[in-house]
């Protein structure tokens, strides 16, 4: 079952969005991206607040997520949300199959 995950960050100064360019410039978004079981990982700016950058995050299922939540990465993605000091905000969405 697919299930989307929302995430907030929020800084100061500007710090969401060079968040954000870091992951791309750096290849971590790539390397998300290529993960087993990744649908979609992709940073946008929310026009009524410039210090929050939004992550629409989207797997195949839970057991896809919970791979890329244990992975080497997540070290690399934790002290890149340190270094610019952002608050994280996080929502799940699944996925109902309709019948």
């Amino acid at each position: 079952m697919a299930l989307t995950v929302n995430i907030y960050y929020t800084g100061t100064d500007g710090n969401a969005r060079k968040f954000a360019e870091e992951m791309k410039e750096s290849g971590l978004m790539d390397k998300i991206r290529a993960e087993k079981g990744n649908l979609r990982y992709d940073y946008f700016l929310p026009m009524d607040d410039p210090e929050t950058v939004l992550l629409i995050d989207a797997w195949e299922n839970d057991d896809a997520l919970d791979f890329h939540h244990k992975s080497p990465m997540m070290k690399d993605i934790a002290a890149l949300r340190e270094k610019y000091h952002l608050k994280m905000r996080v929502q799940k969405f699944q996925e109902i199959n309709q019948i």
